[in-house]
């Protein structure tokens, strides 16, 4: 069964996941038609998931919760914001921290009292925290030691309540406990976060996050799964392991908070968090002590786990998929992941979207990779994707333009930046995502983004070609290729790149390597040989701001 039947058999009338065209902020769609009304209901919902051994979350601590637990938890701390701080629907409460159990409590805590959960980059300044704080104008602040300090060493004061999440939130949980959550009138379309962008260049910007675009994410995660459920019938082997996935990217991000936290409520499979830096050993250590089933994250994360030298020290038989998303996989990454766990029945599996559109409006499984490795897979049946020109024109196949999505994933605007929200989303409803790509048997490829297209003498060079020919290269670690002016081309191509341990790496050489397979102009004429990984943001895209010395690196892991 091809991926286009499959769809039509989930969401056609009758199906497990049938869709239907309802209108949404005057613009028709097509949504899952039975879902829940808005993420509380969801929340309520996860009491179904049962308690015993079925855990919500487990943390490389010790510390876990069950999905019963996680409800008296979002009750009693929500109980304790409306009765403490007046924390109320429609109010920002900002949750600033390290992956943590207090993250969780807090945010649906916040969701559960109408309220809109403020999700700020842990990796943050004092500067950008004040930044974030100052843009959302929360209620209170809820933030743990280490970012508390940050705020308390600058000359400047949050001017609100702030709850420490080590010293405050058990208290608060058990004086306001037993409570329940409140009977609220919560429509989709109201705002239950607000994410900010990676701002890889400039301020980021505060993504309103609506109840309806947390509900289109799961109902998206429903659909990759169901098409692979149809596609590939199990064999009626029962699992030898209960489904368990590694969550391992920040809370603040769609990959941590969407993809692992919602979906673990929405589908009662839990999850392994870990917390301070991410660390490979610590990863394959919980792999074997928890039999994780499905690892996922950014490419960086990925390949720090299979190139780790003690990799084949651990038993990792109980993983049974790989996916991620946050930055185009290569296709070298996929090769290396099904060498490296040759026994994954599900293989690599790829998503593509941004924070703009809940994380996820393309989904290409194993066999699509395999075909089509430099693909991000067909669109989701909720999702409209269309290559459209600067005027917002349809583009034909082959053409490559702006990728843009519509559907009820999008979002509908910054918070607090018409400007910004005018220029993203176009009329009709189209997001324009900040990518060049283009469309070809009904599958997206990409090819870079916008503000990376390097123009040389009026020839448009896409980076991300070149950098996935680098990748190729056996004694290449990492790679960026950006633009440098020129006087009469106006750009020329630079590669920045990162050799593997112990290998040395020569321009020359490198250039034929390039040469091989691509156009002479694309050949880098410029190359910058580092020994220091290439700087990243928190969802694992290398900041070519900071590799080209335009900015600075502000971002803090810990």
């Amino acid at each position: 069964m091809t991926v286009p039947e499959a769809d039509a058999f989930l969401t056609g009338e009758g199906g497990f996941l049938e869709t239907t065209t309802e209108t949404v902020n005057g613009i028709e769609m097509r949504v899952v038609k039975n879902r829940p009304a808005n993420l509380v209901e969801l929340l309520r919902a996860s009491a179904d998931h049962g308690d015993g051994a079925a855990r919500y979350y487990l943390f490389d601590d010790g510390r876990a919760a069950t999905f019963t637990e996680n409800i008296d938890h979002a009750a009693a701390l929500g109980a304790a914001l409306h009765e403490r701080f007046g924390v109320g629907p429609g109010d920002r409460v900002a949750i600033l921290g390290a992956n943590s159990p207090e993250w969780i409590q807090s945010f649906w805590a916040s969701v559960g009292q109408g309220a809109i959960a403020v999700a700020m980059n842990g990796w943050w300044t004092a500067d950008e925290i004040r930044y974030g704080l100052e843009l959302t104008t929360p209620k209170v602040l809820i933030t743990d030691r280490r970012r508390l300090e940050r705020i308390e060493q600058s000359d400047w004061d949050p001017d609100m309540p702030i709850v420490v999440m080590e010293d405050a939130l058990d208290g608060l949980i058990a004086e306001f406990t037993p409570a329940e959550l409140p009977e609220l009138t919560i429509n989709e379309d109201d705002p239950a976060a607000i994410l900010f962008t990676s701002g890889t260049t400039g301020r980021p910007k505060g993504a309103i996050t609506t109840h309806r675009n947390f509900l289109a994410y799961v109902s998206c995660a429903y659909i990759t799964g169901a098409r692979d459920g149809v596609r590939f019938p199990s064999t009626g082997e029962p699992p030898a392991h209960p489904p368990m996935r590694l969550a391992a990217s920040p809370l603040f991000h769609i990959s941590g908070l969407h993809s692992a936290a919602i979906m673990a409520v929405a589908s009662g499979m839990g999850a392994v968090w870990t917390t301070g830096r991410f660390d490979p050993e610590k990863v394959l250590r919980l792999t074997e002590e928890h039999r994780i089933t499905g690892w996922g994250g950014v490419t960086t994360q990925m390949w720090r786990i299979i190139e780790h030298p003690d990799f084949h020290e651990y038993d990792t038989s109980s993983v049974q998929s790989i996916g991620g998303g946050g930055s185009v996989w290569s296709p070298e990454l996929q090769r290396a992941c099904r060498a490296a766990l040759p026994h994954v029945t599900q293989a690599v599996a790829v998503g593509y979207g941004l924070t703009e559109c809940a994380g996820l409006a393309t989904h290409a499984s194993n066999d699509v990779l395999a075909a089509h490795p430099d693909s991000v897979g067909y669109p989701i049946p909720t999702a409209d994707v269309a290559i459209l020109d600067d005027e917002d024109h349809p583009l034909p196949d082959g053409e490559i333009g702006n990728v843009c999505v519509r559907g009820p994933m999008v979002i509908p605007g910054y918070w607090d930046n018409p400007e910004a929200t005018a220029e993203t989303i176009r009329p009709g409803g189209w997001l324009r995502t900040g990518d060049f790509g283009h469309m070809r048997d009904g599958l997206l490829f990409l090819a870079s983004r916008r503000k990376d297209l390097i123009i040389r003498g009026g020839e448009n060079i896409y980076p991300t070609e070149i950098e996935n020919r680098l990748d190729e290269h056996p004694d290449v670690h990492e790679v960026a290729v950006i633009g440098v002016d020129h006087r009469e081309l106006g750009q020329e191509v630079k590669a920045v790149v990162v050799p593997r341990p112990g290998a040395t790496l020569e321009p020359a050489a490198l250039g034929e390597w390039v040469a091989q397979t691509l156009a002479v102009y694309k050949v880098p004429a410029h190359w910058e040989i580092r020994t220091e990984p290439l700087p990243r943001n928190a969802s694992g895209k290398i900041l070519k701001a900071v590799v080209a010395g335009e900015s600075e690196n502000t971002f803090i892991e810990d």
